[in-house]
């Protein structure tokens, strides 16, 4: 039987309370990449789903105040990186203050024939053609006709939950 329950009325108790409801969640993590102008660009992120499998597509959502916001706005098509479980320190720079080449700073990064940065040994890497965008509230949402996908096995992504990283190895019970 729950010993918490949270009933939230009014916009700032919803947000606070969807916050709080949302750390029970847990999602892959991913980065995704994008080259705008001659620059790469990284942020790491969980606001990530799949949409449709005809065509095959993916949905990403990005903060309006992200570097990555307005590329994407601009049409940059962008790559969605799933991390593996031991990727978490990729996670951290490409969440941080660093801001672009600087958040390639470590992992294999590589150049797709496609022209996306994609990092090689990714848990998987879609390569999306930037289809179609709206911005709703704080963010952009954007969608990407997914061209190419790389995907390495054993299956052991990046998870996190509750403000922490975690990781789900398939297979185990």
């Amino acid at each position: 039987m729950p010993t918490d329950i949270i009933t939230a009325h009014g916009p700032a108790l919803v947000a606070a309370a969807l916050r709080k409801g949302l750390r029970s969640l847990a999602k892959a993590v991913v980065v995704i990449t994008c080259q705008h102008g001659g620059q790469r660009h990284a942020m790491t992120a969980t606001a990530v789903s799949e949409l449709s499998m005809d065509p095959p597509s993916m949905l990403i959502c990005v903060n309006k105040t992200a570097s990555l916001f307005e590329p994407l706005s601009q049409g940059a098509d962008f790559c969605i990186n799933i991390l593996a479980a031991h990727q978490a320190d990729i996670s951290a720079l490409c969440s941080g203050k660093e801001k672009g080449e600087a958040r390639f700073a470590i992992g294999d990064w590589r150049q797709s024939a496609l022209g996306h940065a994609y990092l090689a040994d990714a848990q998987a890497s879609f390569f999306c053609r930037n289809v179609a965008n709206m911005t709703h509230g704080t963010h952009g949402v954007f969608i990407g006709e997914v061209l190419e996908v790389i995907d390495l096995s054993p299956i052991n992504p990046l998870v996190y939950m509750d403000g922490r990283y975690g990781s789900f190895v398939s297979g185990q019970g």
